[in-house]
């Protein structure tokens, strides 16, 4: 399994590629800061509960399922 710096420098990517003022990038750097600043893949997985709006948030769990599953 990949460690959350792993799985961090894989969202950025993402948000890197994404169109600037999307959700898509809005989400992947949320993805990317949480996952650098927590200590494991579960503090990043509760974080990211709080994230708003909504919209954001779910694009971020979504993204960080597939991230943290692949």
């Amino acid at each position: 399994m990949r460690d959350n710096l792993d799985l961090a420098a894989s969202a950025q990517e993402l948000a890197d590629a994404a169109p600037t003022g999307s959700i898509d990038r809005a989400a992947a750097t949320s993805v990317a800061i949480t996952l650098a600043t927590t200590r494991d893949i579960t503090d990043a997985r509760k974080t990211l509960d709080g994230l708003s709006p909504a919209e954001v948030r779910q694009a971020a769990l979504d993204l960080f399922d597939r991230l943290s599953t692949g």
